[in-house]
């Protein structure tokens, strides 16, 4: 607020709206781990939105969510290497002993907790497939 970035502290005072919401609507106090699981929805909103504006031509409004995904990101943990991810992956397949795409479940049951905003679980998903049906 005193650095008068006002761009970032709009962006900062949504990501506070929607922590209250929950806790008022749930009537909790969200813990470490589910604020980082609202802030990464936030950004995966956000990407959504982007390519939703590339499409339709406004790279004004892309460019906007992208300035506030590189806010959310400094709230976020450090994200995870590819290569980190590829790691995880292989350790997890190997830990639940999945075999095809039916056992995805269990690997992303593994991964979630341990990659939640660190990583797009999206894209994380994608590789998991690839890794299954090879």
């Amino acid at each position: 607020m005193k650095g008068g970035d006002k761009p970032r502290l709009g962006v900062v005072r949504l990501a506070l709206a929607a922590i209250k919401q929950i806790e008022v609507d749930e009537r909790i106090e969200l813990d470490d781990d589910r604020v980082l699981a609202v802030l990464d929805k936030m950004v995966k909103q956000r990407r959504e939105s982007i390519s939703q504006y590339t499409d339709a031509g406004r790279t004004d409004l892309a460019e906007q969510e992208e300035y506030e995904i590189s806010v959310l990101k400094d709230f976020l943990p450090e994200a995870l290497s590819d290569d980190e991810i590829a790691q995880m992956i292989a350790k997890a397949i190997e830990d639940t002993g999945a075999a095809s795409i039916k056992d995805m479940g269990k690997v992303m049951g593994i991964l979630k907790p341990q990659m939640q905003g660190r990583a797009d679980m999206g894209a994380v998903s994608g590789k998991i497939k690839a890794q299954l049906n090879a």
